[in-house]
């Protein structure tokens, strides 16, 4: 029987890395879940009712955290009288073993968009001890609480919090609430209520006020919204620590409002330079000199009043130079630098661990000088702070960076930027890399992470890289992607196999350098320089879509298969316009005004057919972004100004378009009222252009967009659906039908044999 494969499989993946490495016991040791056992089994058993409520009973669940005293462990086994009975060292271990007893032995399936638990009328036998490979297992981007989780409540908060546990996360940045405590400190340091309301952005942005890039954009909050974000982190960290994972809370990283700048004029302060062009009302907040005494007695306040208000688990995130580069490069100055940002932290809590982002290491040109980093990492001592090497699948730095030059440090898979949509992912990295990290000679890793700076897209990616939390040898990666779609999907078809097979092999197998950024023609500001690139075959996307198509008959009333057929039928539309916008730019420059408008209709047929598709699954809506933006709200002026930021994040990004499309989505509702509109302004204007025989402007076309579609959008109070419409499966085969069709196909496509296969 297949469980019994997966029973050897999984015999053979138990690692117990004990051997390799630096032993951060010493340090690190205090670093463990607060909660008692029953407490931890307890949050199991709930976690167990709310996803399987008829079947609960059939589990058994026990917290032993001498099972093993060095790393988490759980033990599966089913009894004589038919109980699954789950033991394991922590909460989160025994939810991590519950998921792995559901996926490799029930071929059960829970994801952030779909879940699929069809459980066995008898329960499989099992009786099996895994270990993970790591102290930890960390979750979140300091960008994910605005991208994804910024208008979050607490419902969805708890169906989150599950998904963490059961694939085994135990250490997760906790970061809201912060503003409410940020506001308390500053009134202490006799700032006014208006300099604390020109220095807080509106909800959408706190990521990047938190980071010293931008002040006051969308903003400000509202005491409502302070409560708000109080009584939920307090919900997130009791159901957390409940369950036995580490809250990583914040500290001061030096960035301040103005103000302060004018009440302590003899501080060492500077202005930090503008960040993506933004203007002086919404750039340039202070940096403090760590090295500053006024540093110490801003940051111990803030800690102290953070763990009054929350309690501690006493790992802080602190990331001074996120895309801030430091004043000087002196080394002792860097070293006192780090020396004095910990302090901050002692002060207050003497067992501190510093938790740093890695990303300036790879991103600022600055720290390319490796004795910087050193001075900053090892000026304090070994083990009292962590790194997480942000981007590991692409811009590892673990190794130029000596292993941290002794610090413990995360292997990260980054991803997703912006939370764009867009299928991608390195599977054959992330299948390897991170085992070869852990047994490199003198390794300080201590854990595997997920970083991106959105979620709700690619999850097969994100399930892949959550199993280097065990797997001592990297998986088969056509077994895996088999697999795969039959927990997905609940049931074995070949044509679903079939359509994984391919996406592995092309789609999910990048391997390059270039930045990964979502760069589709159709998403784009439109422009006559637009670069737009694939590193897979376009005749293997169309192969994966027709197979996955051909899956209908057998899975078509699947939640998550009809997810993924909005969502591949989405990327072939997208790689259409990629290629009919060249075939247009083209057309353009040789002045070929019959081809231009040929393919110029063509293209813009693309968008009401992506807005077809993408209606007819709630998961690509962007109805529920909005109205829970609205519903974040206290009054009806509040949500003006919440909806005002859901909407510019995901257009504009500022006020003039700063950070135009960067986190832009493929939804229902952005294609028909941002994307289709502004391409027809731009296409209607080069017509034009080449009729009269005018010169192009590109400023000119720009300034008309903006001014007639993107900033319109972000002030338009239009109501969208909240539920999908629509038929997922018809409407995928009318799309599939017409862009296969003879007059729309613009590359050659080679129909797949039916024994094709991606090893």
């Amino acid at each position: 029987m297949k469980h019994l494969a997966y029973l050897v499989i999984a015999i053979k993946l138990i690692h117990i890395n004990s051997t390799n490495g630096a032993d951060f016991s010493s340090t690190l040791g205090h670093i463990k879940p607060k909660a008692s056992s029953e407490t931890q089994a307890d949050a199991v058993r709930e976690l167990i009712q709310r996803l399987l409520p008829d079947q609960a009973t059939l589990f058994s669940i026990t917290v032993e955290p001498n099972l093993n005293d060095a790393k988490d462990t759980f033990h599966i086994e089913k009894s004589s009288d038919n109980i699954v009975q789950i033991s394991a060292t922590t909460g989160v271990a025994a939810a991590a073993g519950f998921n792995y007893y559901l996926k490799y032995f029930c071929n059960c399936h829970v994801s952030w968009e779909a879940s699929q638990l069809n459980l066995p009328e008898e329960l499989p036998d099992v009786n099996i001890t895994v270990t993970l490979n790591d102290k930890f297992r960390y979750y979140q981007n300091v960008c994910t609480t605005s991208y994804s989780f910024v208008w979050w409540d607490w419902t969805q908060w708890e169906k989150h919090i599950d998904w963490m546990v059961l694939n085994g996360f135990n250490l997760v940045l906790a970061f809201n609430g912060q503003e409410a405590i940020w506001e308390r400190v500053y009134k202490k340091f006799d700032l006014t209520d208006d300099d604390i309301n020109e220095h807080f952005t509106g909800p959408a942005f706190l990521s990047w006020l938190r980071m010293g890039n931008i002040r006051g954009w969308g903003g400000p909050l509202s005491p409502a919204w302070h409560q708000r974000s109080l009584t939920l982190q307090k919900q997130i960290l009791q159901r957390l620590r409940d369950f036995g994972v580490i809250p990583v809370l914040p500290a001061f990283a030096g960035h301040l409002p103005r103000a302060f700048k004018r009440l302590y004029p003899d501080a060492n302060m500077v202005e930090i330079g503008s960040w993506n062009n933004f203007n002086s009302t919404y750039c340039c907040p202070y940096f403090l000199d760590p090295t500053e005494d006024l540093f110490n007695q801003i940051g111990s306040t803030f800690l102290s009043e953070l763990i009054a208000e929350f309690g501690t688990d006493h790992v802080y995130n602190c990331d001074s130079f996120n895309e801030n580069t430091p004043s000087t490069g002196d080394l002792t100055y860097l070293a006192n630098v780090g020396q004095s940002i910990y302090k901050a932290m002692t002060d207050s809590d003497p067992d501190a661990i510093w938790l740093l982002q890695g990303w300036m290491f790879y991103f600022d040109t600055y720290w390319n000088d490796t004795e910087r980093v050193k001075s900053l990492l090892t000026s304090i001592p070994l083990g009292k702070m962590i790194v997480l090497d942000l981007q590991s699948e692409q811009w590892p730095q673990y190794d130029r960076l000596k292993e941290y030059f002794g610090q413990p440090f995360i292997w990260c898979m980054l991803h997703d930027f912006g939370g764009t949509l867009g299928m991608f992912g390195s599977s054959t990295i992330v299948n390897d890399s991170p085992i070869k990290a852990r047994n490199m000679e003198n390794s300080t890793m201590i854990g595997t992470g997920l970083t991106p700076e959105g979620i709700n897209q690619n999850y097969v990616i994100y399930e892949l890289m959550t199993e280097s939390a065990w797997r001592e040898t990297p998986a088969n990666l056509t077994t895996w992607f088999d697999d795969y779609s039959m927990r997905r999907y609940g049931l074995s078809d070949e044509n679903a196999k079939q359509a994984w097979r391919i996406l592995q092999g092309s789609v999910y197998d990048y391997q390059g350098l270039t930045k990964m950024r979502g760069k589709y023609a159709v998403t784009k500001s439109p422009s006559l320089k637009i670069s737009i690139w694939t590193w897979y075959s376009t005749n293997d996307l169309l192969n994966s879509w027709t197979s996955l198509l051909e899956a209908a008959d057998n899975i078509g009333n699947n939640s998550g298969y009809l997810h993924d057929l909005v969502d591949i039928t989405r990327q072939v539309l997208q790689v259409n316009g990629d290629l009919y916008y060249k075939e247009i730019i083209k057309a353009f420059q040789n002045k070929d005004i019959e081809n231009f408008e040929n393919n110029s209709k063509t293209f813009l047929e693309i968008f009401p057919d992506l807005e077809a598709i993408l209606s007819t699954n709630r998961d690509f809506l962007l109805g529920p972004w909005l109205e829970s933006a609205k519903s974040a709200a206290n009054d009806s002026t509040e949500a003006k100004q919440f909806e005002y930021n859901a909407r510019n994040q995901i257009t504009l990004w500022g006020p003039r378009g700063e950070i135009l499309d960067y986190a832009n989505k493929q939804w229902a509702g952005v294609v028909s009222n941002f994307f289709a509109p502004r391409w027809q302004l731009f296409i209607n204007y080069m017509n034009e252009t080449l009729l009269n025989g005018e010169a192009f402007n590109q400023t000119f076309i720009s300034d008309k967009m903006f001014r007639e579609v993107e900033e319109p959008f972000t002030f338009d109070r239009s109501e969208f659906p909240v539920e999908p419409f629509g038929d997922t499966v018809e409407v995928a085969r009318e799309i599939h039908k017409k862009w296969l069709s003879d007059d729309y196909r613009k590359f050659k496509f080679v129909a797949r044999h039916k024994k094709y296969k991606i090893v």
